[in-house]
């Protein structure tokens, strides 16, 4: 029989492989699943998975399929409590029952309210030992953003700024500025690659025309939903937005006029372009986020601007602050940042700080109560 420490290392290596499809399981969480077998001569990984791209197949079946006739008698390590419904494929618990698990170990209870607890107790009725809890704070952070989106009908949002060492996010007038070095740069596309929407204000996406999308080698498939709040509908149709909008999804969220030919024609133009355009008041951030949650995106990362981040942050909707820091100074000229190091919204906590060249990121969560 594993001991506790033997469960931690276990799921520990499914909670890895969770973590390589984050963001690229549509409206499906990013599991992992470990299958181990003592024949008596040590503990050994006889299968494992994590959920596929786009959400199917589920970890668990995957793994059971990797094992074989290994898997009878064997330990499950899942990240998530097995699914207990029936919707596009048989439930995961059902899987595991008629493969002969005899344990299964699993680090948090799923709050979906088609399994919540039913897939564990379906396990045990047939007569397999069930251990939960191992690893939870650990799997609670893997899962954060699908949590979230079940547990408060909202996706996790995180907002990356990146300023200057006078406090500075750009310069007026002209547009992107680089403030941080490559380094830094490719930390935030491969955040792009883990999360499922970026979301921007019609200023950053007229200022800087940006494109939104992973340009790692081997990632630029795994680009995320692209939403900028134009509520006047000014994203220009020759944007690199709007015209790489065929291949990488972009939305546009913006208010009602009725009865305005001109706003009608520019909204018909954006769609003819392959951009979906979705009313929506774009004041309301909260209300954006429960609309987007209903289409099973559980992570935002909200990258400018000044105005659209300071309008998520008081409407206190933003859960974790990436704040860059860069050695450059952009002087006078220079568009303030909504945030400073010294100076955060009450409830925000810091949680770490890391490097990169000559760069500092600063991690901050806001501590919600239990």
């Amino acid at each position: 029989m594993a001991d506790r420490a033997d469960d931690e290392r276990f799921m520990a290596e499914a909670l890895k492989l969770a973590h390589q499809h984050l963001g690229a399981t549509g409206s499906n969480p990013s599991v992992g699943c470990v299958i181990v077998r003592d024949d008596g001569d040590g503990q050994r990984i006889v299968g494992s998975a994590v959920t596929a791209l786009g959400g199917r197949p589920h970890a668990e079946t995957q793994a059971l399929a990797g094992a074989g006739a290994l898997a009878r008698g064997a330990t499950a390590y899942v990240t998530l409590e097995p699914c207990s419904h029936h919707g596009k494929t048989p439930p995961c618990a059902e899987a595991l029952i008629a493969a002969g698990i005899a344990r299964v170990v699993v680090a948090v209870t799923d709050p979906d309210e088609r399994v919540a607890g039913r897939g564990l107790a379906m396990l045990r009725e047939a007569g397999i030992e069930v251990v939960t809890g191992v690893l939870e704070d650990a799997g609670e952070r893997e899962l954060e953003a699908y949590l979230m989106r079940k547990r408060n009908n909202r996706p996790y949002v995180t907002l990356k700024l990146a300023v200057s060492t006078d406090g500075m996010i750009g310069i007026r007038g002209q547009g992107q500025v680089r403030i941080t070095g490559t380094p830094a740069r490719e930390f935030v596309h491969r955040l792009r690659a883990e999360t499922d929407a970026i979301l921007v204000g019609i200023g950053t996406a007229v200022a800087d025309d940006p494109e939104l999308t992973v340009r790692l080698a081997g990632l630029e498939h795994r680009s995320p939903l692209r939403i900028v709040i134009d509520g006047d509908l000014d994203l220009p149709l020759t944007s690199r937005l709007v015209q790489t909008a065929r291949n990488v999804p972009v939305m546009v969220v913006t208010g009602k006029r009725e009865g305005n030919v001109a706003f009608s024609e520019r909204s018909r133009a954006l769609e003819a372009a392959g951009v979906e355009v979705v009313v929506c008041d774009p004041a309301e951030p909260g209300d954006l986020l429960a609309a987007l949650a209903t289409r099973g995106i559980s992570s935002l990362l909200v990258e400018g601007g000044a105005r659209t981040a300071q309008t998520f942050l008081n409407a206190g909707l933003v859960d974790r602050i990436l704040l860059f820091t860069g050695p450059s100074i952009l002087g006078e000229q220079g568009v303030p940042s909504p945030l400073d190091r010294n100076l955060l919204p009450v409830g925000f906590v810091h949680m770490r700080t890391d490097t990169f060249g000559d760069d500092i990121l600063d991690t901050y969560e806001y501590e919600r109560a239990p």
